[in-house]
């Protein structure tokens, strides 16, 4: 009791002054109006009293910061009114400091202890960056405010920054701001008329007063920036305005936007134009999934109308055709094609030897910018035993000629449910194994639980909740070995694909040797504008997360483009809010924003809108009448939240949702517009249409009915 006892009297004395502050409505002398009124009274007094007004001003000056307090701007202003520049400035900066200091401690001493006992595994990465590099994110805050200054007083004292260190650099920080607000505050003491409110001095100082953030920022980026390319020799010249480290998507777009907005730019590939979704990814895996399902519509021919169909096929020559439609998509991506367009593509093995120097095939490049786009690879987990066999992964599949009579996929993602489909509709014995508890897990369990049907329904075998444990060969015979709800479970294959993600290649071109940061998911670590700790080199892509698609790596390019280019004059945020994507199984599985799942673990809520495929005329006669369409809406409101559709031709039926979704159109507008029947386009203004149902006026339907039965006499 006795060591709280004196945290109780100052939390007493905080709320009487607070109290008393409001209660005789003190507020009303912090003002400009008042302030200006009294302005001759002031100076009368000042010009007798010099020394005794200051210390009243400064005073209370401190007093009215400590309390946070709304009124300390007026007072700085009518500091320069009355005390003129230089002389306000010297008390204002001192009283400022003085006051915030004095809040940092009262919050210290009253909550430090509690927050940091409650909850202090949680603030650990926080304290670890204060104690890092507190001075300097303090200043930034004071320089450029993001919170307001009594917020950050408060919040700091939560904090291990010395108290010391806090004055100091609030002293410093602040300075600037304090001349600005000053400096404001002596024009406005000098207005005689309204028509002094357009005085050059004035207006200049108004202008202070808005430019003063952005100028601010501004400072703040070239000392970041001195600071973290200390030790560095920026070259004088550069051969490059931008030079980009991978021809994969993201890659591709980041050096066509700059060749056409006239940049000199380098485009560095060790390996093969296209990167993996042209030529182990995207192209080869949809090719496969193609002749796949040709062979699916032959087996069900009966609901076609058939009474039979055979295809004969060879498992190499469909491989041959995988390649083939690589070979065709190639050009667009082709070395020519990037040349023609004005990007100088260099073919092998870059290294980033400083902030704008590149290395390649012996000779160095200097740049202004640099952008890394180095993509991914499987991810290819620790299993005992692994190493002794031949497997696969997503990179390596496209070589088999041979096709594999019993093939095991670990993972339920969506690399490996897609190609669990495609094996099996071309004659593998297909076992599925996933760790988590359903396969596609990044969607709701109802689409998990409808596509492992699909699969059982087709002669796949999934397991989940199963944990890849080791590998066995006995007597020529090889074994995956799970563990499943405490059990061994052996499965017998005879090739087995790694289909548990992908891991973003961040390492073995120089990253390491330069500092740059790595995030906790293993991504090189960006901001919000693609920037890593160098704010001239950017990431876009798979490398930098947080999503694994081609579609996004193109978006990024556009923001990481821009910004390296233009972004001394402006940078750009890259948008985030609507992200589509699609599981290319059959049937597919499309989603844009969130699903029920995503909603109720945020808090988010929600009403749901579904309409059933089955009841749709072109599904119905494509025998393509299963799975469904799922709309989750703000409550009371036709603003979509998120979209999921399972069906045929989801990944392309839901670009109507996308662009929806990224111009704020809602359901009503999608029931308003004109959808061409017979299509499976229908579906979504169906959907919009149930929406619709659910969202009927009753009560002035019921008026409406009695108005026609009225009229019908």
């Amino acid at each position: 009791m006795r060591g709280r006892t004196p945290k109780i009297i100052i939390l007493v004395v905080i709320a009487i002054l607070i109290a008393g502050f409001f209660i005789f409505d003190l507020g009303q002398y912090l003002t400009l109006s008042y302030l200006k009124s009294q302005q001759q009274v002031f100076n009368d007094y000042y010009q007798h009293n010099r020394f005794s007004t200051l210390l009243i001003y400064f005073g209370v000056y401190i007093l009215v910061t400590a309390l946070s307090l709304p009124g300390a701007a007026v007072m700085t202003l009518a500091g320069g009114a009355l005390f003129g520049l230089w002389t306000a400035v010297v008390v204002v900066s001192f009283a400022s400091s003085i006051g915030a200091t004095l809040a940092f401690l009262v919050s210290r001493f009253l909550l430090r202890d509690w927050v940091q006992g409650k909850f202090g595994d949680k603030l650990q990465a926080i304290n670890d960056g204060i104690e890092r590099e507190g001075a300097f994110y303090l200043f930034s805050l004071r320089l450029v405010p993001l919170f307001p200054f009594f917020v950050i007083n408060l919040v700091m004292g939560l904090t291990p920054l010395k108290t010391s260190l806090y004055y100091l650099v609030s002293q410093v920080g602040m300075l600037a701001g304090t001349f600005v607000y000053v400096n404001a505050g002596t024009q406005i003491g000098q207005l005689e008329s309204a028509g002094g409110i357009l005085s050059p001095g004035l207006l200049i100082s108004f202008a202070l007063l808005g430019i003063f953030p952005l100028l601010a920022k501004r400072i703040l980026g070239i000392f970041q920036a001195r600071k973290v390319f200390a030790g560095y020799a920026k070259p004088q010249k550069f051969d490059y305005n931008l030079v980009v480290l991978g021809a994969g998507s993201g890659g591709l777009v980041s050096s066509y936007i700059a060749a056409a907005v006239k940049a000199k730019v380098a485009l560095i590939e060790k390996d093969k134009m296209g990167g993996d979704c042209l030529n182990t990814g995207c192209v080869p895996s949809k090719a496969l999934l193609r002749s796949a399902k040709m062979l699916s519509y032959a087996k069900r021919a009966q609901e076609f109308g058939f009474k039979k169909a055979e295809i004969d096929f060879d498992f190499a020559t469909v491989m041959e055709r995988v390649q083939q439609k690589i070979a065709q998509v190639e050009p667009h991506d082709s070395v020519e094609r990037y040349t023609s367009l004005g990007v100088e593509v260099i073919e092998g093995e870059a290294k980033i030897t400083s902030p704008w120097t590149v290395e390649v095939n012996g000779k160095t490049l200097t740049t202004r910018s640099i952008i890394v786009a180095t993509g991914a690879a499987p991810l290819v987990p620790s299993i005992t035993g692994l190493d002794k066999i031949d497997y696969l992964t997503s990179d390596t599949l496209w070589s088999l000629r041979k096709l594999p009579q019993r093939l095991v996929v670990l993972g339920g993602g969506p690399i490996g449910s897609e190609m669990t489909q495609a094996f099996a509709r071309l004659g593998s014995q297909v076992t599925q194994v996933e760790m988590g508890p359903r396969i596609v897990g990044r969607e709701d369990p109802e689409v998990g639980e409808f596509i492992r049907q699909k699969f059982t329904d087709e002669g796949i075998q999934v397991l989940t909740e199963h944990q890849a444990q080791e590998v066995r060969i006995d007597s020529g015979r090889q074994w995956l070995i799970c563990e499943h709800q405490g059990e061994s479970v052996e499965i017998e294959f005879d090739q087995l694909l790694i289909a548990v993600g992908r891991r973003a290649n961040v390492t073995g071109f120089g990253l390491e040797e330069l500092g740059v940061e790595i995030s906790p998911r293993g991504t090189i670590a960006t901001d919000p504008f693609l920037r890593t700790n160098f704010p001239n080199i950017l990431c876009v892509g798979d490398v930098a997360g947080p999503y694994q698609f081609t579609h996004t790596a193109a978006h990024q390019a556009w923001y990481a483009a821009v910004n390296a280019l233009f972004g001394m004059f402006k940078t750009f945020k890259v948008d985030y809010r609507v992200i589509p994507w699609c599981t290319f199984t059959d049937a597919e599985v499309a989603r844009v924003g969130l699903n029920e799942t995503e909603a109720k673990q945020q808090k988010i809520p929600f009403e749901v809108t579904r309409y059933e495929i089955d009841d749709l005329d072109r599904a119905i006669a494509d025998s393509e009448d299963h799975g469904w369409v799922k709309v989750l809406t703000k409550p009371g409101s036709d603003k979509i939240l998120g979209v999921t559709i399972v069906g045929t031709h989801a990944g392309d039926l839901l670009a109507e949702y996308v662009l929806a979704m990224k111009y704020k159109l809602g359901l009503n507008k999608i029931l308003g517009t004109i959808h061409t029947y017979p299509t499976l386009a229908e579906m979504n203004k169906m959907a919009a249409g149930e929406w619709k149902r659910a969202h009927a006026p009753e009560k002035l339907l019921t008026w409406v009915e009695k108005y026609h039965t009225w009229r019908r006499g």
